[in-house]
């Protein structure tokens, strides 16, 4: 029997783990990078043990380093989470041979299925080979990982070398595996997956289906159980497509059978040999815990003959540090705080006054609702993360709550390209025009608490500057004191006014905002707001030309032959960056003349560090 388990991984998915094994009453081992020394899942678990380093590669990515720590720390099993070693066929060998339970399917299961082109032939399915321009649109896919890694969609012919490139280096920076292939890039799909689960005594459960259609860079963002609008003979179709998947493999444990469905047909995309992210929407749907049950099947207990019966809907939202309306830049910093209220289920690996990094994605937390149907999670979901307190960097979260009440998605005929279609509509500022205001109102009585009470004379009116995050609008407030006390807006009745709370009323209707500073950055019920100073700081001023950091990051890599003196076209990109576990490009603000470099490849940047200079060719008017 299990006694003490660590997990080989990080963040949300270990906190997930633990929290399953310390009410099974099972001893928790944590594994840490050195800038996770003091994350949360370090915290929560019963002993932690030290990964010299920082980067993946020379932490988490590291087999022998975590199966050290599994037997100096007196573990008797070892769970992988999801991304990292997960699908590593060789880590789950050199668990077993250290004399440990593994907490996954067998090794050659996972060597079977770990690498997609493998899988594919395995399913009866070839990868493209020499692309021509008949086969485009096509997907760079790397054949190990997930999680959107390494995947590059090539729409001209002249692009395919660039892409091939840039997912090999990407996939062998994630998984250790820099092998790619091609395969047709079907449009208009959407993503149907099953959860299988499997014992060694041959019995294989399909728990449902999974929609996972609305995703960023071939990334989930909102995924919900079960899919919705299927027809009953495709519901069979995928059942029996993701069985014999399993079977095929001698598979056990817990794992997804991917499919792109598109006209009516549903088309295999891949088996992940792990738990997924998007795995509570199944246990919300069936009441199970799935980690509880990888646990079991690791002791060898054998599955009841037939799963439990599915009952209602459940819908999640991945809720990321990134700023959809800048490409989905990763942002850094610290989290003030995050609640969510209502009944949905958060998971998490972060709490409030933790600092979000780089090192690693860049996803908070999952927030997850279930009712007796999908109209009902859908409107549970949108309201808690609308009602959400998500103080610290820019988030996803408003994306979230409009993706989940725009039109195509209540009536579930959204498909793989949503994004690409909606993202300017879902990212355009709306802003709350009282948020200023009120977040005026309760500087101002902060400073009325910190300094005493007023003349009894007429006030003149005061001015405070806001200008909210991350839509950059300018906002310059205008209020009055009054004698008795309190303050006077145009067209709007102060009703009460304190730090952390005012109340307006307009046009008759009482609004009331929560309000909350850090230094300054104030938040006023979900609008981020930054104070400004009177005085512009002339060190901020840049030149036209100017190419800053966009977030904290790595510099991976340089345009060839990039060097000051050279010319350069406006969108040729210059210069990537690595940073959460994505890579982006930075490109020429314009056709000109690279006239300075201030960066190489390897070195670390922080946010708004200058890179590079560009002079801009003007054109001469006749």
């Amino acid at each position: 029997m299990i006694t003490s388990v660590l997990v080989a991984n990080r963040g949300e998915i270990a906190c997930r783990v633990f929290r399953t094994c310390r009410d099974l009453g099972i001893r928790t081992v944590a594994v840490h990078s050195d800038p996770d020394a003091d994350a949360l899942h370090v915290r929560e678990a019963d002993l932690a043990v030290r990964l010299p380093g920082a980067t993946p590669a020379d932490t988490y990515l590291r087999a022998e380093l975590v199966v050290k720590a599994a037997l100096d720390a007196g573990a008797d099993a070892v769970h992988p989470g999801y991304g990292f070693l997960s699908e590593n066929p060789d880590f789950a060998r050199a668990v077993m041979d250290a004399g440990l339970v593994w907490i996954g399917p067998p090794p050659a299961a996972i060597e079977a299925m770990a690498s997609k082109t493998r899988a594919k032939q395995l399913m009866d399915i070839e990868p493209l080979g020499e692309v021509t321009e008949a086969d485009l649109p096509v997907l760079v896919k790397a054949a190990a990982g997930g999680g959107g890694r390494g995947m590059r969609v090539v729409r001209q012919l002249a692009d395919l070398d660039v892409e091939l490139a840039a997912a090999r280096a990407e996939a062998l920076s994630a998984f250790g595996d820099g092998e790619v292939f091609v395969e047709p890039y079907v449009e208009g799909g959407r993503h149907v997956e099953v959860q299988v689960l499997a014992d060694t005594h041959g019995t294989v459960w399909t728990l449902g289906t999974r929609d996972c259609s609305l995703q960023r860079r071939h990334q989930k963002v909102i995924e919900e159980a079960p899919a919705p609008g299927l027809s009953p003979e495709l519901l069979e179709e995928i059942r029996v497509l993701a069985e014999r998947a399993v079977r095929a493999v001698d598979y056990v444990g817990a794992g997804t059978v991917e499919f792109l469905v598109a006209d009516g047909a549903a088309h295999f995309l891949e088996m992940n040999t792990r738990l997924q992210v998007e795995h509570p929407v199944t246990e919300a749907v069936f009441g199970l815990d799935l980690v509880a049950l990888q646990l079991r099947i690791a002791e060898g207990e054998a599955l009841e003959p037939e799963p439990p019966a599915p009952r209602g809907h459940a819908v999640e939202a991945r809720l990321y540090a990134e700023d959809p309306a800048a490409a989905f830049a990763p942002q850094t910093g610290t989290l003030h705080r995050l609640a969510v209220p209502g009944t949905v289920r958060l998971d998490t690996g972060y709490t409030d006054g933790d600092t979000i990094g780089v090192h690693y994605d860049a996803m908070l937390a999952k927030v997850v609702a279930h009712a007796p149907t999908r109209a009902a999670a859908v409107r549970a979901l949108a309201g808690a993360l609308e009602r959400a307190e998500v103080h610290g960097p820019v988030t996803n979260r408003e994306l979230l709550v409009r993706s989940l009440r725009h039109p195509e998605f209540t009536a579930a005929r959204m498909d793989t390209g949503f994004y690409e279609r909606h993202l300017d509509e879902l990212t355009a500022p709306e802003e709350d025009p009282y948020a200023p205001l009120a977040a005026a109102l309760a500087a101002a009585t902060r400073v009325r608490s910190r300094f005493g009470g007023f003349r009894n004379v007429p006030s003149q009116p005061q001015t405070r500057a806001y200008r909210t995050e991350p839509a950059g609008t300018e906002h310059e407030v205008r209020y009055r004191h009054t004698r008795a006390g309190g303050f006077e807006a145009d067209g709007v009745q102060v009703v009460s006014a304190a730090p952390d709370r005012v109340i307006l009323e307009v046009g008759g209707v009482r609004r009331p905002f929560t309000v909350a500073a850090y230094g300054d950055r104030v938040y006023v019920n979900g609008t981020a707001l930054t104070a400004l100073p009177r005085f512009t700081d002339p060190s901020e001023q840049r030149a036209p030309g100017s190419l800053l950091a966009p977030m904290p990051g790595t510099v991976v890599r340089l345009a060839d032959g990039l060097a000051e003196g050279g010319a350069v076209t406006e969108g040729q990109p210059l210069i990537w960056l690595e940073a959460m576990k994505m890579e982006h490009r930075i490109c020429a603000p314009a056709t000109g003349t690279l006239t300075a470099l201030h960066t190489a490849v390897g070195r670390q940047v922080e946010v708004g560090s200058l890179l590079a200079e560009v002079a801009l060719v003007v054109e001469e008017t006749p």
